[in-house]
């Protein structure tokens, strides 16, 4: 953004409001100008378990504190993932990038720490900057002020922390032994705020939870959480893939939950008896699926109230930003399907609620088309940063969050694309694609970059106004042709402008020039 921020203005203090177009360096800042920022990040944490999104699990209650937040902030709709799977999403979040531009396409790409792009510039800002928890980057932390980080997905008990130290990274280590890793994290984020933050600075806190990330392992005291409780199933759980679903390209591919789709062997991993027949065997392997996964979203959204009582104690609440959202979607058996990746909704879509009082308007809900790429333009401007830099590919959204209308010049489309082909025994094959408000098209191009393994490609098409569950494949259908070709340019042109294109992966391009029309 070209201009001082709107809503940075709005929540700096009179002392930087009456300079108008300057942004104070960050060594005589008042910290009281500009907001703090606590960033919560869960790890597969998608909209159908948190209750204020409404789905068929809102019922069931599973995220009061989540939804309080919600309730007293905004809510935002249409809010996704570039890539959804876990190391490239943080990789966006922390660069504004895209993944071939950050460098980061799949679970081994890292993030050096002159990349750290975000916590570079929160720092530039005047902001003392700490992460917590699941890190998931490889690299050092090093651009934040202060780190306590999970090695890779890290454990759920007794969790080792790296930490600096004396040693070169990552030789310093912490155990939190008898700790569950949610609350050990809350406890490192509670421990900061209350000790180890340079008050004379604001904070910008990124606090990541392990959980919900499979195998879903809970706190004991949850283990009797919804033990007499029948989970509400999807309506598309049996009997998938449907008439009309999918293509030649995914119809015969994918993991999940009935003996339809076995190739992760849940039910095994979960001890449901193989015996039973469908639907009974779905059926079961459903609700240990889900009751564990609730069970894991319950003790994340009890830690959330921590760090909000922990903000009430010290009187920061109010002078606080707190974000919440997962690093991407999942599948709750939707589909018959488990896990991330696709860009079907439940996977493609994120959970973003921000909460400011008496800043944002209560209760309030956002539909503007928006992706991770823009989480870091919008957390510098807040901060007070005069224009987002060239390098991130994003856009701020902060005057969303005063109610202002969508600019004319908003996207009308988001990009996606999954790199990953058939991978873990998963069996997503690659793909990419765009969405606007309310078609969606998708390619699958079924390949690793060097050509490898390939599977059948085809194109998917759905519009989301008639079918939002995805069930009905309208690609062939003459009804849509227009809005498919006018798709595929927009698509064409938008993988241009992001530095998406495949010219580095020449058979993955072949591909495309054989399926394009």
């Amino acid at each position: 953004m070209k201009r001082w921020g709107l809503l940075a203005q709005a929540f700096a203090s009179i002392a930087i409001a009456a300079m108008p177009g300057t942004l104070v360096g960050k060594e005589n800042r008042p910290r009281q100008a500009l907001p703090n920022v606590l960033f919560i990040m869960s790890d597969d944490h998608t909209t159908q378990a948190i209750g204020v999104y409404g789905s068929r699990l809102a019922r069931l209650n599973p995220t009061p504190n989540i939804d309080a937040l919600a309730r007293n902030g905004m809510r935002f709709d249409r809010v996704f993932c570039n890539n959804s799977i876990c190391t490239p999403s943080r990789a966006t979040i922390l660069t504004g990038q895209y993944s071939q531009t950050n460098g980061v396409l799949d679970l081994t790409g890292n993030l050096p720490p002159e990349r750290q792009y975000l916590p570079i510039e929160m720092n530039r800002a005047g902001y003392h900057t700490a992460m917590v928890g699941k890190w998931h980057l490889k690299q050092e932390p090093a651009a934040f002020d202060y780190y306590c980080v999970l090695p890779g997905q890290g454990s759920y008990f007794d969790p080792v922390f790296r930490v600096r130290g004396r040693e070169r990274w990552p030789r310093n280590v912490i155990r939190k032994t008898g700790k569950h890793s949610s609350d050990a994290i809350t406890d490192i984020s509670i421990e900061w705020l209350e000790k180890g933050w340079d008050r004379k600075r604001p904070f910008f806190l990124m606090h990541h939870f392990k959980a919900p990330h499979d195998m879903f392992e809970n706190a004991k005291r949850y283990d009797s959480y919804l033990e007499d409780v029948t989970i509400p199933e999807p309506e598309n759980l049996h009997n998938q893939p449907a008439e009309g679903f999918g293509s030649e390209a995914t119809r015969e591919f994918g993991a999940g939950v009935t003996k339809n789709h076995p190739s992760w062997r849940l039910g095994d991993k979960l001890g449901i008896d193989r015996q039973l027949d469908e639907p009974q065997y779905g059926k079961a392997v459903y609700q240990a699926y889900l009751k564990r996964y609730l069970r894991c979203v319950k003790g994340v959204d009890d830690n959330v109230k921590r760090l909000i009582d922990t903000l009430k104690e010290t009187g920061e609440l109010d002078r606080t930003i707190i974000m919440y959202t997962g690093d991407q979607g999942f599948f709750l058996g939707e589909h018959d399907f488990m896990d991330k990746r696709w860009m079907y909704e439940e996977a493609f879509r994120m959970p973003f609620i921000v909460h400011y009082p008496d800043r944002v308007k209560r209760g309030s809900a956002n539909g503007w088309l928006i992706n991770n790429t823009d989480f870091a333009p919008t957390l510098l401007e807040l901060a007070g940063v005069e224009r987002t830099p060239d390098y991130m590919q994003g856009r701020s959204f902060a005057e969303a969050l005063m109610g202002k209308p969508q600019p004319d010049d908003w996207r009308t489309a988001t990009y996606y694309r999954y790199w990953m082909h058939m991978a873990h025994n998963l069996r997503v094959p690659a793909h990419f694609g765009i969405r606007t408000e309310r078609y969606k098209l998708i390619f699958f191009y079924g390949s690793t970059p060097s050509g490898d393994d390939r599977t059948p490609a085809a194109w998917e098409f759905y519009d989301l106004e008639k079918d939002p569950f995805e069930m009905q494949n309208l690609y062939a259908s003459p009804e849509y042709s227009k809005i498919i070709e006018a798709m595929k340019v927009e698509l064409k042109k938008t993988r241009a402008e992001l530095n998406e294109t495949d010219e580095k992966y020449p058979e993955i391009q072949a591909i495309i020039d054989d399926h394009w029309q």
